[in-house]
């Protein structure tokens, strides 16, 4: 088992700052070389504390400013515009940064492209779900209606 200190965060093991013990393969193959953990040292815990600052920054002030911008996002589908063909399928798929640009765009509130999880790969357009962790046990489900751009 290997030690390692998040600094992103992933789906089902932690968030930026969490100290995990994971399989040495997984960590080996996957988390580091990802960029979304390194190795725990003594000297680490330093950079535990810095990454839990950058992640503070990063979430909203307050939980009720959080829960009123939850309640903005699920109250009104967000429209994205993107390159499709024909058919309807999409060249490429949307990206979280799209779907952050399209919240910003909508006027609802400028949110970090990392905030923002998508349930499937979006590559065709009609109406699909993204979920947005605003903050530690405040997540909203947005809707995205996909649309070909002209």
């Amino acid at each position: 088992m290997s030690k390692l200190i998040l600094t992103q965060d992933v789906t089902g093991l932690g968030a930026p700052g969490d100290v995990v013990e994971v399989k040495n393969g997984y960590a080996r193959n996957y988390l580091i070389p990802q960029g979304y953990a390194v190795a725990w040292t003594r000297g680490g815990e330093k950079q535990v504390e810095q990454i839990k600052a950058a992640r503070a920054a990063r979430e909203h002030a307050t939980i009720e400013e959080a829960q009123d911008l939850k309640a903005r996002l699920e109250a009104h589908p967000i429209k994205l515009a993107v390159k499709a063909g024909a058919e309807g399928r999409l060249f490429g798929s949307v990206k979280t940064s799209d779907v952050a640009a399209a919240v910003e765009a909508a006027g609802i509130g400028s949110i970090d492209k990392r905030l923002v999880e998508l349930v499937a790969p979006i590559k065709t357009v009609g109406t699909h779900e993204a979920i947005l962790k605003l903050r530690d046990g405040i997540v909203a489900t947005i809707t995205l209606q996909v649309v070909a751009a002209k």
